[in-house]
């Protein structure tokens, strides 16, 4: 009945956040700022209009909006970006978040990174009890990972890597693969990877936002990828989740772990247990819709977390089943036209 708040539910996995299809939302992905230090070809244009720092959440704001979720349920958190270390004073956020970790609230406190800060944070990150890191590497050679990144620095990233391991963090490696770019490379980089210790995850290029050229011409299917891997290697698919869309198998060869995230040919929305608030407050509910709901008004509007928590509830409730991607020549415009760095990684 109109009129009347939607009330919290409480199922059996201790979360009351259940969306329509009776799906527990236990992961949050908080997008920090739509800023980036690089500019990855599949993911915006060189020439970016970024927000103004105005209408951002503020650092207590995010950390306000991320423990009503906590409270709720939630988990996992995700830091993302844009490139979430370039944010000032972006340390305040994880030492404020760690408190959950402390009182056994959340399991896990996590960040996705270009990697071009880490050398400087890693310590750091390590000690607000972070225990894990993705690092987005798509190439190991310098002149095309310029090519891809446009403004990386292959070597900045590795000396990251290496203070990431100094300071015991753990470190799964995220690849787009790209058709004519680097598929060529996913071998080298598969064995890169395992004998660093890291896992290694493929992603298949996602239609969000405007970029120079067409994703039709980059994208690679990951099911060809596979088919072309299990004609070398041995693969052993892996039952094991770390709560996001990745399906991973061990290369017997080496004995890692790969991921696939396969969000075009083999859709993973029917065990959807996430949703992504953007650094203006924006909770999408799906990464490849539309719909979002404001949470910034609400945080704004009142000390008390009354309305944030009814806004929360109301977006949950609404959650759709999938999404709907398509990579080809008839759908030549991006499926949303928000950039992957204003919903985050």
């Amino acid at each position: 009945m109109q009129g009347v708040p939607i009330q919290f539910q409480s199922p059996p996995s201790g979360s009351s956040l259940l969306d329509p299809f009776g799906r527990a939302i236990t992961y949050l992905r908080v997008s920090v700022t739509d800023r980036c230090d690089f500019r990855c070809v599949y993911c915006m244009s060189e020439d970016m209009a970024f927000l103004p720092k105005r209408d951002l959440l503020s650092l207590e704001e995010l950390d306000r909006i991320c423990t009503v979720f906590i409270e709720h349920g939630v988990r996992k958190l995700r830091i993302t970006g844009g490139e979430p270390l370039v944010r000032r004073d972006i340390m305040t956020l994880f030492r404020s978040l760690s408190r959950h970790l402390e009182s056994g609230a959340l399991d896990e406190l996590t960040v996705t990174t270009n990697g071009s800060q880490l050398a400087r944070f890693a310590r750091e990150l390590s000690g607000y009890g972070v225990k894990r890191v993705n690092v987005s590497i798509d190439t190991l050679d310098p002149d095309r990972f310029h090519r891809i990144t446009r403004w990386g620095d292959l070597s900045k990233v590795l000396q990251g890597l290496d203070a990431a391991q100094a300071a015991g963090l753990k470190i799964k490696i995220n690849t787009v693969a790209l058709k004519g770019v680097n598929e060529e490379e996913i071998e080298s980089l598969i064995h890169w990877a395992h004998a660093g210790g890291m896992d290694l995850t493929l992603i298949e290029v996602m239609p969000l936002g405007e970029i120079d050229g067409q994703r039709v011409d980059q994208f690679l299917p990951l099911s060809e990828v596979r088919q072309r891997l299990e004609a070398r290697y041995t693969l052993h698919d892996l039952l094991e989740r770390t709560g996001g869309p990745a399906r991973y198998v061990k290369v017997a060869e080496t004995g890692g772990k790969l991921g696939f995230i396969t969000p075009l040919t083999h859709n993973f929305c029917e065990s959807c247990n996430r949703v992504r608030l953007t650094c203006t407050g924006q909770l999408f509910m799906c990464l490849g819709q539309e719909d979002a709901a404001d949470l910034r008004a609400p945080v704004r509007a009142s000390a008390d977390n009354t309305l944030l928590t009814q806004a929360i509830a109301d977006a949950i409730a609404r959650k759709p089943k999938g999404h709907d991607f398509i990579i080809d020549r008839d759908h030549s415009r991006p499926a949303v036209r928000r950039h992957m760095s204003m919903t985050g990684g």
